[in-house]
């Protein structure tokens, strides 16, 4: 563990983590047979759980990661990544029959990134494999990329959800959705024991079979059980519905790069904030505040603010916020 660590890790990170090969935006995609000359390629940790760990770690706020690698290279470059960023890595499991994840993102001007991925070690990550992570400084624990990890169990998550709650820590989940599949199904069990779940819009217009309209979304995902849901929707801002507070925030004026890792960040905003004792619009506002640095560079934690970044970004510009 790096020596410039936050003191403690009262937050527990598990799920996707991936070796992550980025390209700056190009002009246009190549053509079969061409070659596009770029001034550098960008090798970096990615996964929900990773950039997750990672963000915290530059707020202060100490992160266990929980997740599975390989023992190759990658697994070894996204261990001592980590550990320089200041995350606690003793719950990092080297799986000794799988390779690393790895994805290749392809950024070109003006369009939506490319993504080619190996799910490597990540399918084998358990619901047992979180037993360990959780000590008694845990405040929150954190799954990024649940809907496709198929070694996690969803009663078995569940299980595990209850069992946090039993013991004062917040669960907080986030998903991942590849594209059309039954994911209400493995979503049923684990969101009755969900404080707050955090998914973006077009995954949530996937799980519940096409309904695009954000409000409805979060209303039906509240009706399953969640606690608290926010929907992030990109350019559009976000809506946050619990039994307190039914929110809808704009977003934040950035210049963006790359997208890559924004809703992880915003992710990590969500849960300082829960750490820091904010309420809703303060828990929303840093969420949309680390987002917002996170779109400026290419990479997932390249832009990210610092807290004392974030405060001032957030004093100095406005975020609008209406009750709905």
């Amino acid at each position: 563990m790096s020596a410039t660590a936050p003191k403690g890790t009262p937050v527990v990170c598990a799920g996707v983590i991936v070796a992550d090969h980025l390209t700056p935006p190009i002009d246009r995609f190549p053509q079969p047979g061409e070659l596009v000359k770029v001034d550098e390629l960008v090798l970096n940790i990615g996964g929900l759980a990773a950039n997750v760990a990672v963000v915290l770690s530059k707020l202060g706020v100490g992160a266990r990661i929980c997740c599975r690698v390989g023992g190759d290279a990658f697994g070894r470059f996204v261990a001592e990544t980590l550990e320089h960023a200041g995350v606690e890595t003793s719950s990092l499991i080297v799986d000794p029959d799988r390779d690393t994840s790895q994805t290749l993102i392809v950024n070109v001007k003006g369009e939506d990134r490319r993504f080619i991925h190996s799910f490597g070690a990540n399918a084998a990550l358990s619901a047992a494999d979180l037993d360990a992570a959780i000590t008694p400084e845990a405040r929150v624990l954190y799954v990024g990329g649940y809907l496709i990890l198929p070694g996690l169990d969803p009663d078995a998550l569940a299980d595990r959800f209850a069992r946090a709650r039993s013991q004062g820590i917040t669960t907080v989940l986030d998903v991942a959705c590849p594209g059309p599949a039954d994911y209400l199904s493995k979503l049923k069990p684990v969101l009755p024991h969900t404080d707050v779940f955090l998914p973006n819009s077009d995954e949530a217009a996937l799980i519940l079979n096409g309904e695009t309209d954000a409000i409805r979304q979060a209303e039906a995902f509240r009706a399953l059980g969640a606690a608290r849901v926010v929907i992030t929707r990109g350019e559009h801002g976000s809506i946050s519905l619990s039994d307190s507070h039914r929110l809808k925030l704009g977003v934040y004026p950035v210049d963006y790069v790359d997208g890559t890792g924004s809703g992880d960040a915003f992710d990590a905003g969500y849960i300082a904030a829960i750490i820091s004792g904010l309420d809703e619009p303060g828990c929303l506002k840093l969420a949309s505040a680390l987002g917002a640095s996170c779109v400026r560079a290419v990479g997932t934690t390249a832009g990210i603010f610092s807290r004392a970044e974030a405060d001032r970004f957030i004093a100095e510009h406005d975020l609008p916020v209406e009750s709905i």
